[in-house]
């Protein structure tokens, strides 16, 4: 499996199963790393854990800093920001 395989089980198969194969990728590949990290990102906030999504976002930009987690990471953190907080207790 390649780590461009991974983004087709994401779109195909689904988040979990996505995260599942990225995580497996990630303990045996030493390469392309960054884009698994990032798909494995991805995974998580299509499934709405934005924690989770952050933090392999940081991991991706921690192997390659112009890996494209760095856009997806500044998104999330735009998206995050912009939640009114202040709207939950009405």
């Amino acid at each position: 499996m390649t780590a461009l395989e991974l983004e087709t089980i994401l779109y195909e198969e689904g988040a979990d199963k996505a995260i599942s194969e990225a995580e497996r990728y990630i303990s045996t590949q030493t390469e392309e790393l960054d884009f698994a990290y990032y798909i494995l990102g991805n995974a998580y906030r299509k499934k709405g854990d934005w924690q989770g999504a952050i933090n392999n976002y940081l991991q991706a930009m921690a192997i390659n800093p112009d890996s494209p987690a760095k856009q997806a990471y500044q998104m999330a953190n735009d998206i995050l920001d912009f939640f009114n907080k202040d709207m939950y207790n009405q």
